[in-house]
């Protein structure tokens, strides 16, 4: 038997195939005069200094609630510690009532500490929005003036060589 490639193939289809055939080489060599570049979002939040700034603001900005929840944690460990040693020994009346208290600051500290979590990461994503922001006009920037016709921020791979995070960051940190 004999393979006959076009013959289950309609007349419209077989014309798709051939002109994708004649288009090929052309669209091949189309895509080797492009210029693509590559931007490492990660190394961006890393290692510039917009994004650095944003962080240690960030870090100020919450220090203060972070070590009430600090100083709260440890209240709650100091009383269960004492509930424990003292559970023998107490009425039970007592014990009752401190195993509430503790359970009513353990609820007060969860929904502090996931507040707390909510707000942090609120706050993070608005910064960091405001950073990228700035990195993608600096990158439509460099784009336009080193005649780039795609650069992508995020890839499994990219080769070194089309990598342009090194300028990106020096732009930003100027």
């Amino acid at each position: 038997m004999t393979l006959k490639p076009f013959n289950n193939i309609s007349i419209s289809s077989k014309c798709l195939v051939l002109f994708a055939a004649c288009m090929l080489p052309c669209l091949a060599a189309q895509a080797q005069e492009s210029k693509v570049g590559f931007v490492s979002t990660e190394r961006i939040f890393r290692e510039a200094a917009p994004a650095k700034a944003a962080t240690a603001k960030i870090e100020q900005e919450f220090s203060k609630r972070d070590k009430d929840l600090q100083d709260m944690a440890a209240r709650l460990k100091a009383m269960a510690d004492k509930l424990d040693k003292d559970a023998a020994v107490l009425p039970e009346s007592e014990r009752i009532r401190r195993q509430r208290e503790l359970a009513d600051m353990d609820k007060d500290f969860q929904r502090k500490q996931r507040e707390f979590r909510e707000d942090l990461n609120q706050r993070r994503n608005e910064e960091l929005a405001i950073v990228l922001e700035r990195t993608n006009k600096v990158i439509k920037q460099i784009a336009e003036s080193e005649k780039y016709d795609i650069v992508f921020q995020e890839a499994v791979y990219a080769s070194p060589r089309i990598d342009i995070t090194d300028k990106v960051l020096k732009a930003l940190n100027k």
